[in-house]
């Protein structure tokens, strides 16, 4: 799978970032959900998978992948 960056609000790297795959899909680095009471209310969580927390603005960035 290839990345591309489409924005991040930290500089030029880092927490939080929104990317682009080839694979027509995105990928969102942010900080890891651990609060328990609110994973309670998420559902279908795999043992491949977990909830990242990001800001609304970092939306801002996302695009439809070419």
């Amino acid at each position: 799978m290839r990345l591309t960056l489409l924005g991040t609000s930290s500089g030029k790297s880092g927490c939080p970032a929104l990317y682009a795959t080839d694979r027509g899909t995105y990928v969102v680095q942010g900080k890891r959900v651990t609060d328990q009471e609110a994973i309670a209310d998420l559902v279908g969580l795999q043992d491949d998978e977990f909830y990242v927390e990001v800001p609304a603005h970092l939306l801002t960035f996302a695009q439809k992948p070419e």
